[in-house]
Parts: structure tokens; C-alpha cells; sequence
């Protein structure tokens, strides 16, 4: 990844942006891995349902990459890093 130069200043209302996205991003994930427990409680629990929670599950590691990408991409454009 490519190191700025030059220190970085931030404003005080882009810290309040990455913090709020950071957060949302931190929900979403924890949404994602909120829907796997649940999936696997319920295969444990009621067995028949395995088919269709599988999917759920199969669903929510690709959610949770993307969720991260996202706020990794606007993390490192606030900072003005790149990917090298």
C-alpha cells in the first residue's frame, strides 16, 4: 500500500465521517455474523432445515468481505493511501 509523503491532517468532520462509517461498517458485520449463528443454531436444533440455512450461511462470508472492502475503500481515500 502507498505511504502518503507528508503527515496527514484530517478535519474534524471527516473524523466524524470515517468514525460514523467505520460504525456502520461494524453493524453490518455484525449482522452478517448475527444471521450465521442463527443459521447454525437452527440446523442444530431442527436438523430438516439444513438445506435451507446452508444457503444463508454460504451467503455471509462474501456479504462480510464486501461490507469491509467498502469502508476500506473509503478509509483509504480519506487518507489519500493507495493500494501498490
Amino acid at each position: 500500500m502507498g505511504q502518503p509523503i507528508s503527515p496527514i491532517t484530517l478535519t474534524e468532520e471527516q473524523v466524524r465521517d470515517l468514525h460514523h462509517k467505520l460504525g456502520l461498517m461494524r453493524h453490518e458485520v455484525n449482522n452478517q455474523l448475527s444471521l450465521i449463528i442463527a443459521a447454525l443454531e437452527m440446523i442444530r436444533f431442527r436438523p430438516e432445515s439444513r438445506d435451507r440455512m446452508m444457503e444463508t450461511l454460504s451467503q455471509q462470508p462474501l456479504k462480510i468481505q464486501e461490507e469491509l472492502a467498502r469502508f476500506s475503500d473509503k478509509f483509504e481515500q480519506a487518507l489519500g493511501l493507495s493500494r501498490d
